[in-house]
């Protein structure tokens, strides 16, 4: 055995295996085949092991190589104490010597993880208080998403809701796309384009009138972008929004049984604090990581890298397919697209592995069920979703990586510098976080 070093994390382990091992055991396997083997014209178990070795022979001595190789290898690297990262390729000696199997093993290693010191990081920890201001908020979200119009006669303006024909023409001819009859439209929402919208304001119910407007350049129908056209409008209807009372009935339409407001907003409240506990937590877990990224960097396997981009390239087609109905995007997505993000994901997974070791974190069967009562606080049947989870142990693993991953946010906030910054749940709904 010899063992060369290719680059950083690249390895090349020269390996032999002696012809006369290998021939045994091909010789062990057929004759446990033939025992159970059905050719035609003979009785199972009963065929020659002439025609055995001529029908199977070649696959089972690929099967025992393969199989020998591997074997061969894992003893190599477990002699040199290499922790290989992904598969190895094999790769046959045509110059070996006479009587044995020669073959080289290219492979990548894990790199060697020191630990940077995360407590001169700076990690901002956003704190968000629920108010009464943001539960009228929500309640208004609520009313508008069940307000209805009613026909009135004056001037339509912004929020209103217009009813009209139109036409669009481009040097004086009809555009695909460009006409609709009786196309109820509320003013200001942005569906149509904001000059078209603000042509609308001021008109009344039986009133027409043409007006020119300029499609943007970055258009999505090319034949108009940056192109002029006319469009003519007739208004047929104008109709104002009114909002529901917030009154027993409203209250029941959004599920509270017992048609109380009180009941509603304590719901509501419990619903926007869930909701902070969640972004808070990801955008922390995301300056976590940050900061560890920061205090170790790493040289990470190509090989684990051109995985995790193929895990994301299969995850943005399914959500592409899902969004086109099923039916599969006629789209190349390459692996620029989702490199960096691969490599911090690896890159992540390599040290989040090593806090857990060095330091011996764990994820201890209270605090996953912790983990699982918690997501199931979202649910109509909390108790319901939780004895499902507990069914299949194997559904708990994810959420034991994320107890893993919660324990090293601890484990990292309890030695950096933490600022707690203030920060208003509307401002923290607009924010995003993820550790990935």
């Amino acid at each position: 055995m010899e063992t060369t070093q290719a680059s950083t994390l690249e390895r090349t382990l020269h390996l032999s295996i002696a012809l006369p091992a290998v021939e045994a055991e091909v010789d062990k396997r057929l004759k446990r085949l033939s025992k159970t083997l059905r050719i035609q014209g003979f009785r199972p178990g009963k065929a020659p092991m002439r025609l055995v070795m001529q029908q199977y022979g070649g696959q089972v001595h690929q099967e025992a190589l393969g199989e020998m190789a591997q074997q061969s290898f894992t003893e190599a690297v477990a002699q040199e104490q290499m922790r290989v990262a992904g598969l190895p390729r094999f790769e046959p000696k045509t110059d070996g010597v006479q009587g044995a199997f020669e073959f080289t093993a290219h492979f990548e290693v894990f790199p060697e993880v020191v630990l940077g010191d995360v407590t001169q990081q700076r990690v901002e920890r956003t704190v968000t208080e629920v108010t009464e201001a943001d539960v009228d908020r929500t309640l208004d979200i609520l009313r508008r998403q069940r307000m209805h119009y009613e026909t009135v006669t004056r001037p339509a303006q912004k929020e209103d809701q217009v009813v009209l024909d139109y036409a669009g023409f481009l040097d004086d001819q009809p555009f695909d796309g460009g006409t609709a009859k009786n196309q109820r439209l509320v003013l200001g929402k942005g569906r149509f384009l904001a000059e078209f919208e603000a042509a609308l304001e001021g008109m009344q119910a039986g009133e027409s009138k043409s007006f020119p407007l300029s499609f943007p350049q970055d258009y999505q129908a090319t034949a108009l972008a940056g192109k002029t056209v006319r469009f003519d409008v007739t208004v047929h209807e104008v109709r104002q929004g009114v909002l529901p009372e917030t009154n027993a009935s409203f209250v029941q339409a959004i599920g509270v049984k017992s048609g109380d407001l009180t009941d509603l907003r304590a719901e509501l409240r419990t619903n926007l604090e869930r909701e902070t506990r969640t972004r808070t937590k990801a955008l922390l877990k995301e300056r976590v990581m940050n900061a560890l990224l920061e205090t170790t960097p790493l040289i990470v396997p190509n090989v684990l890298v051109q995985q995790e981009i193929q895990q994301l390239r299969q995850g943005a087609m399914e959500e592409l397919t899902s969004r086109q109905g099923g039916k599969q995007p006629a789209i190349d997505l390459p692996d620029s697209l989702f490199e960096a993000q691969a490599r911090r994901r690896v890159s992540l997974g390599i040290i989040l592995a090593e806090v857990i070791k060095r330091e011996g974190l764990n994820a201890s069967p209270d605090k996953v069920r912790a983990a699982v009562e918690e997501m199931a606080q979202a649910y109509e049947h909390p108790e319901e979703f939780v004895r499902w989870y507990f069914q299949q142990p194997e559904r708990l693993e994810e959420v034991r990586s994320l107890v893993l991953e919660d324990s090293v946010v601890d484990w990292v906030c309890q030695r950096a510098q933490m600022v707690d910054v203030p920060t208003p749940f509307e401002q923290l709904a607009g924010q995003t976080g993820g550790a990935a």
